[in-house]
């Protein structure tokens, strides 16, 4: 396992996960992306495609936002890299931060 942190896409908090290293981390998002299966943070997730992670809970380094953000693993089907698809819906462009 080796520890590896990611910064929230909201608050910049950074979130500390223990892991196997053999994970390919693709994105993190404020976001879910369709198709995509999500494990929580403090359960096996070794088998998911991505992790669901609170800013703010017992991974956060510090006070987080508390809003959910979404660390993604790249994911093959029959040996190729599967895209990553979102609805127009999921995302916002917010250009006050």
């Amino acid at each position: 396992m080796v520890a590896v942190t990611y910064t929230c896409p909201r608050c910049d908090a950074v979130v500390t996960l223990h892991r196997d290293p053999y994970l390919a981390d693709k994105s993190v998002t404020p976001f879910a992306l369709d198709g995509w299966e999500y494990a929580p943070a403090y359960g096996d997730f070794e088998d998911a495609e991505g992790v669901e992670i609170v800013c703010g809970a017992s991974e956060t380094d510090g006070e987080g936002c508390g809003e959910l953000f979404y660390l993604n693993f790249v994911n093959y089907e029959e040996g190729r890299e599967v895209d990553a698809r979102t609805t127009p819906a999921d995302v916002s462009f917010d250009f006050l931060r």
